[in-house]
């Protein structure tokens, strides 16, 4: 009867939404983007107040953010807005994680409807982010490698202007290990464990198929910003870096410059075009090779690294701004 009640309750949260005390959490008075609304009840305290992943030309739609005002504040805002939706994202995979084992067939075959529904919106999420950070980078790419958004412990570990896309199969495999040790005696008896201490063989084998080949993009990622970096000190900004000085300082100086280094920021855009696209390809071949409640459990893992890692940054940073003001 309360095993009944638990994964009814489980079902209502995946179809509806975290529950009110999930919801009433504070979301920087953002609104959940509509396509993700399902995912967390609006704030009464909020709904009048625009956030920036909302559009009303549907889930496709460049956010509003990207096209007005200052490129890095309006970024900067949006990112609060994602972060704050990725929070109620979470929850709703945690209780995804621990609802009752499904016990007949239909209960599995619903159970597998819920997950994938679930993954989808957090994809979903994710790749709308994407769309607004390429709207954001083609106004101005500059922010993009020096983001202010972000705790410098959380820019300590960028690779071209976000998450390195390795490192999710580091998260996997770290992950496995623990939820394995954790389950020996299960696993030794043949017991499905339904999380990542359950990869078969064939899956490890597409995941490092799948490994070796993001790493194989990445070098080749890196190299060409490399020689984009490089350019910097190409003939033609050299000649341009000794006209400059013959001149002397003036106001023309930076006039001079933009040209030259409009085409410098444009080398640096694609470069992170193409590191955004691996990351997105990365995630999406991950989620392709996991079952649903694996996915589930690497969805939560990544999630909770991720904000752990910017809770710590942030009070670092904090600390810092406090010491050197005192």
């Amino acid at each position: 009867m309360a095993r009944d009640r638990r994964r009814a309750a489980a079902k209502r949260q995946l179809d509806t939404g975290p529950p009110p005390d999930i919801a009433s959490q504070p979301t920087n008075g953002c609104i959940p983007h509509k396509p993700y609304k399902r995912v967390g009840s609006l704030l009464p305290s909020a709904r009048n107040v625009p956030c920036p992943m909302e559009s009303s030309d549907g889930p496709d739609a460049i956010p509003d953010a990207t096209q007005n005002g200052e490129p890095r504040e309006q970024f900067a805002e949006l990112f609060e807005c994602w972060l704050a939706e990725r929070k109620l994202h979470l929850q709703a995979l945690r209780a995804a994680a621990s609802a009752p084992r499904p016990e007949t067939p239909d209960e599995e075959a619903e159970e597998e409807r819920r997950l994938t529904l679930l993954v989808r919106r957090v994809l979903g999420h994710c790749e709308y982010y994407y769309r607004a950070k390429a709207a954001s980078a083609k106004r101005d790419v500059t922010p993009m490698f020096s983001p202010t958004w972000t705790s410098s412990s959380e820019n300590l570990f960028l690779w071209v202007g976000g998450w390195r896309p390795s490192v999710a199969f580091h998260l996997i495999y770290s992950k496995s290990g623990i939820q394995l040790e954790s389950q020996l005696a299960k696993v030794i008896r043949g017991a499905s464990t339904r999380d990542l201490a359950d990869l078969s063989q064939g899956q490890l084998k597409r995941i490092d198929e799948l490994q070796r080949r993001t790493i194989r993009i990445e070098k080749e990622i890196s190299e060409e910003e490399a020689r984009t970096q490089e350019g910097v000190a190409d003939k033609q900004m050299v000649l341009l870096s000794h006209v400059l000085r013959e001149m002397g300082r003036d106001g023309k100086a930076a006039e001079m410059m933009e040209p030259a280094m409009q085409d410098k920021r444009a080398g640096m855009e694609r470069v992170l075009e193409r590191a955004d696209a691996l990351r997105q390809e990365t995630l999406k071949g991950v989620v392709e090779i996991l079952r649903p409640m694996q996915t589930i459990h690497f969805l939560i893992t990544a999630a909770e690294l991720r904000l752990r890692v910017r809770e710590y940054g942030m009070k670092k940073d904090a600390e810092k701004g406090t010491a050197s003001s005192g």
